[in-house]
């Protein structure tokens, strides 16, 4: 009898040991790189995003966050994802500008300058971008809108004409043409060199967002802050349509509420991040400045121009969002 007894018991630790077996066999991890560091507004996001899938999963979908660039450098996560060496990533949406000019309509000087028309840019932008996504095996989830890009200068800039001549910053084709277009010269800048760049004469002016004007210290290098809100770049978070496919249904639309309620969150904090960031800047001594109807006026004329030449480059694609934008 004590010998059926411990047969039995050690039938039963098999099963319980194969239904452990099971349960982890089920549970999914999948890993999620990011360009930025943790205490960025955007990773703090994503951070509570991963928290929700895996809360409304009961553990069955853990996302684990690899921040500041630590799996994939920022270039290479929308190919990381596409190629499926992981499954889900972050990245700043106009990366994508080189590969088709819809993806950088957010990017376009002076077609939407505040949240609002930046949320209906990206209502207008997301069909298409999901269908240039669709085709190389990828689903936008959710994108989360910059605070809107500032004017940092030595002086006061009353109209565009204030402009010329003045050595201006540029890290991209963009804003190189934009430089051009308004008499500046252009001279390209990477964000960790912003304050050498300053200090040694290289550049005396810049259009970028408060946080980066508040984590440069701009104010050991320049006078004044223009809100011009030249325009409201975005992250996009993107996944495999391979890797969401093979989630059950439950799974897949606890990840898409998930979303949802991260793209809300995501913009709230990006509209806290604009506030708390330019009054460090005002605290710092820059002075906050009010953009003349003059200066709007010349910079969105130097916009409408160059909205010509990337309608070129974007196609029917661009037309498309346009007209909807524009409605």
């Amino acid at each position: 009898m004590r010998k059926t007894l411990m047969s039995a018991l050690s039938g039963m630790a098999v099963a319980v040991g194969m239904t452990g077996l099971v349960a982890t066999a089920q549970a999914t991890t999948w890993d999620m790189p990011t360009p930025y560091p943790d205490k960025t507004f955007h990773t703090q996001n994503i951070l509570q995003f991963s928290k929700d899938v895996e809360a409304a999963t009961g553990g069955e979908l853990k996302i684990k966050i690899h921040s500041a660039g630590s799996l994939f450098k920022h270039p290479e996560i929308k190919n990381a994802v596409r190629g499926g060496q992981v499954p889900i990533g972050e990245f700043f949406l106009s990366l994508l500008s080189n590969e088709h000019a819809v993806f950088g309509a957010d990017s376009q000087p002076f077609l939407a300058t505040n949240y609002d028309e930046a949320a209906k840019l990206w209502n207008s932008q997301r069909p298409e971008v999901a269908k240039l996504l669709d085709k190389q095996g990828l689903m936008p989830l959710f994108s989360v809108p910059w605070p809107p890009q500032g004017l940092y200068t030595n002086k006061e800039i009353k109209t565009v004409d204030d402009l010329k001549g003045i050595k201006f910053r540029a890290y991209n084709a963009m804003l190189e043409s934009f430089a051009n277009k308004v008499g500046a010269a252009p001279t390209q800048v990477e964000v960790p060199d912003i304050p050498q760049a300053f200090a040694t004469g290289r550049v005396e002016a810049m259009i970028t967002s408060p946080s980066t004007g508040a984590n440069s210290k701009a104010w050991d290098f320049i006078s004044h802050f223009t809100d011009i809100q030249a325009w409201v770049p975005k992250n996009i978070v993107v996944v495999s349509k391979k890797a969401f496919r093979k989630l059950d249904k439950p799974t897949q639309e606890a990840v898409l509420a998930a979303a949802a309620e991260a793209e809300l969150r995501g913009l709230a904090m990006s509209k806290k991040e604009t506030e708390e960031k330019i009054k460090i800047l005002k605290d710092n001594g820059v002075i906050i400045v009010a953009p003349s109807p003059e200066l709007m006026a010349g910079l969105k004329e130097v916009g409408k121009e160059m909205l010509v030449d990337w309608k070129q480059d974007a196609g029917a694609e661009g037309e498309a969002v346009l007209s909807h934008y524009q409605q």
